[in-house]
């Protein structure tokens, strides 16, 4: 006897059109993301179209908008291969309805609809929120380096940038020169391109690059200026000097420690220091409810988290409010990358409750302040050192560390999103937003799921 195998006959031919909705079983993602979009608001998309049906027939806003949304939930950011899956993936196929959309259109529509699909993470808060996922007593910010299509080779210093500019200058004049030597002047061929001769274009590039440069060279003038300020008052209100070596000025620490760059290739993008080095890109902050539903989300140029405190949770209560959620914020939770004298003097009376950790961390948990009753001079960040110590406010601060970390690990190692596919600082700003949208719709397909709840209902 031989084996008992199924056999396999591929060619077969159907005797049926083969129908898409017999590919994919009922509670499959890509049914879920069909039904959100149709639930969805594109009249921004379809603003972009022609309404007097001339011209070439374009792709429907709704399947690309699904196509992308579908591709993000699942981690397929690049065009080319959300074109491949849209080929020999089931569930591509099916979102797609057996259209094959090439990456160009794919990449055009996501840079011409890109403050459209940012827009979309409002309107799945706003679902969200209608299944009840959106409770904010305790909601938790942070921000993670996402990485742009930027290499770190590829920042320049003013005097790089000036090398860069001038020596192929240089060089083609020079070799016009000894080519007129040879067949004459205004031989045609032998010329310095037309954007070389030009002494406007020429020094274009160079104008850019050294425009923001300067602007780098400003803001650390005004940092000195206000440090040697606020050092001066200091001294004027203890009556002697401060002890300690002057601040230096940033003309003569900047160009042997650290002078500044400008990155060639995405100029906006900025070097972000991570646990292992260093990536170019930018700073991406989110904030998260215990339900890990992302409420906020933006990027920032800052490598740092100090000054977003303040701008994420006004960007949460504006998307509160327009998601249609009344609740107020109850606690706000931070690591230490947030707290300092000025941000804790900034908060409001009326607002949350935060707890920030006033330290460095230690083992997941912030150092436990000293015992006993604080000094007459206590300072707000030692008050906040002690408010977190406590037990209570250790209650509070342990929850930070499964609300917002564990969005950031589903977003860039669940889902491999590491990268921006789109460079510049709004490009950037509406991809984060885009998938913020998608890792929300996630948690709510599971949601659904889970409760077996019925299926979307408009919003």
């Amino acid at each position: 006897m031989g084996y008992n195998f199924v056999g396999v006959d591929r060619d077969q031919p159907f005797l049926l059109p083969p129908s898409l909705t017999d590919w994919l079983p009922p509670d499959h993602l890509a049914w879920f993301v069909l039904d959100a979009v149709a639930e969805l608001d594109l009249s921004e998309f379809v603003k972009a179209y022609r309404a007097d049906g001339r011209g070439g027939a374009a792709h429907d806003p709704s399947m690309m908008a699904g196509l992308l949304l579908y591709a993000y939930c699942t981690g397929v950011v690049s065009s080319r291969k959300i074109e491949a899956a849209c080929q020999v993936d089931v569930a591509f196929r099916v979102i797609a309805g057996n259209l094959v959309p090439d990456h160009t259109t794919i990449a055009r529509f996501r840079a011409t609809h890109a403050d459209a699909l940012a827009g979309l993470f409002t309107q799945v808060l706003a679902m969200c929120a209608e299944a009840g996922l959106v409770k904010v007593g305790t909601i938790a910010v942070d921000g993670t380096k996402i990485s742009v299509s930027a290499s770190l080779d590829a920042n320049r210093t003013r005097e790089a940038i000036m090398k860069q500019v001038e020596e192929p200058i240089a060089a083609a004049e020079a070799a016009d020169a000894g080519e007129d030597e040879v067949f004459g002047a205004g031989v045609r061929g032998d010329e310095v391109p037309a954007d070389l001769r030009d002494r406007t274009s020429r020094r274009a590039p160079l104008a850019a690059a050294k425009a923001r440069l300067d602007a780098v060279d400003a803001a650390r003038q005004a940092e000195y200026d206000a440090h040697l300020a606020e050092r001066a008052a200091k001294e004027q209100a203890a009556g002697k000097k401060l002890r300690g070596r002057k601040p230096k000025h940033p003309a003569e620490k900047a160009p042997k420690t650290n002078p500044p760059k400008v990155n060639t290739t995405d100029p906006e993008s900025r070097m972000m220091p991570i646990r292992n080095g260093w990536v170019q890109g930018y700073n991406a902050q989110a904030v998260a409810t215990e339900s890990q539903i992302i409420i906020a989300c933006d990027v920032t140029q800052d490598t740092g988290d100090t000054a977003q405190l303040t701008p994420m949770i006004a960007a949460a209560d504006r998307e509160l409010d327009a998601a249609g959620v009344t609740e107020p914020i109850g606690v706000v939770l931070g690591d230490a990358g947030y707290c300092t004298e000025a941000v804790l003097a900034g908060l409001p009376d009326d607002g949350p409750d935060y707890y920030l950790a006033a330290r460095n961390m230690r083992h997941g948990k912030p150092r436990v302040g000293s015992r006993g009753r604080l000094p007459a001079g206590a300072t707000l960040m030692d008050k906040m050192d002690r408010k977190v110590s406590r037990k209570a406010g250790r209650v509070h601060y342990d929850k930070r560390k499964w609300i917002i970390e564990p969005v950031f690990g589903q977003i860039k190692t669940g889902r491999g999103i590491r990268s921006f596919t789109r460079r510049g600082f709004h490009a950037a700003a509406a991809e984060w937003k885009l998938i913020a949208a998608t890792h929300n719709l996630r948690k709510l397909h599971r949601h659904l799921l889970a409760t077996a709840a019925a299926p979307i209902t408009a919003i």
